[in-house]
């Protein structure tokens, strides 16, 4: 096999170019929000702080993971072409697989700082110096790399015989290793692994985080003091609801179902949740709206 077709969304066939300008603004609005969101943070001094530094990087990967995918499936879909070499589709997956699992570390990264902001306000500036948050995000991409180059060597090396129909919008692992006709209990083995020290590992730290953090803001003494508190998390709390809650969707989802609710789930880890997160994050955080009142 030198190329693979992505059939996309055979269903809605008629509909092509609507869906591609529909994933065209999309992705404009993604790039434009989050785009906005690293200027406020790199130009407003007030913004300078631990939390909005992962902010910042957040956004970033924001754009990155959108990218790897978005522009590819608006192309097939207004050309007509289906197919994507086999080269391609392997970057591509390396790339989604690799973005993802950063973002899903860097989340927990996030909650912890939230935790220590909130349990430990005094010590917070001392805590998460800025050697601190650097050496947490360079421990998030390498958690990425690591977890992305083994899978990535391991399908490249399996083998394809005819079947090179991928039902799916992009180069998704998941069905890749399905159309192999060579043995793939390795690197599914490795793969289920893999997904489950990520995200296990990374939603244990959120959870537990979010409890102490909800345990020390119900023992504030005043309304408003809660208040502010759970501002600070709101943002960040709705993220992890997004992308945790798709996540889980998708594997639990029934098996007579899997091609629908698995685009389904895509969807809202490709093109929802980036979408959402700029709204999210500026619209229910009072100093981003503040930084964005005197940047227009």
């Amino acid at each position: 096999v030198t190329e693979f077709l992505l059939l996309g969304f055979p269903s809605l066939h008629h509909q092509e170019y609507l869906i591609a300008i529909t994933f065209l603004a999309s992705y404009l609005v993604i790039l434009v929000g989050n785009l906005l969101i690293i200027a406020l943070i790199l130009s407003d001094r007030d913004l300078h702080r631990p939390m909005y530094f992962f902010l910042c990087n957040l956004s970033s990967l924001e754009i990155f993971f959108a990218t790897s995918i978005i522009p590819k499936t608006v192309a097939s879909l207004l050309m007509g072409s289906k197919a994507i070499s086999y080269p391609a589709c392997l970057t591509q997956f390396y790339f989604c697989t690799f973005l993802g699992v950063i973002e899903f570390v860097l989340l927990a990264v996030m909650s912890y700082d939230r935790y220590v902001a909130i349990c430990y306000p005094l010590q917070y500036p001392m805590l998460m110096n800025s050697q601190l948050c650097v050496q947490l995000l360079l421990g998030s991409w390498t958690a990425g790399f690591l977890a992305t180059i083994v899978p990535t060597v391991l399908v490249a090396r399996l083998s394809f015989c005819n079947a090179n129909h991928i039902d799916h919008f992009f180069c998704d692992g998941v069905l890749l290793i399905k159309l192999s006709c060579a043995d793939t209990r390795t690197v599914e083995l490795i793969n289920f692994v893999n997904a489950f020290i990520i995200l296990f590992g990374s939603l244990v730290m959120t959870a537990m985080s979010y409890l102490y953090i909800i345990n020390t803001i119900l023992r504030l003494p005043s309304a408003s003091s809660r208040n502010k508190a759970f501002s600070t998390c709101s943002s960040h709390f709705t993220i992890v609801i997004l992308g945790y809650g798709s996540c889980i969707f998708q594997y639990v989802q029934p098996s007579s179902h899997h091609t629908s609710y698995y685009k389904m789930v895509a969807l809202i880890n490709t093109v929802v949740t980036p979408l959402m997160s700029p709204f999210i994050f500026s619209l229910r955080n009072e100093q981003m709206k503040k930084a964005l009142k005197v940047g227009l």
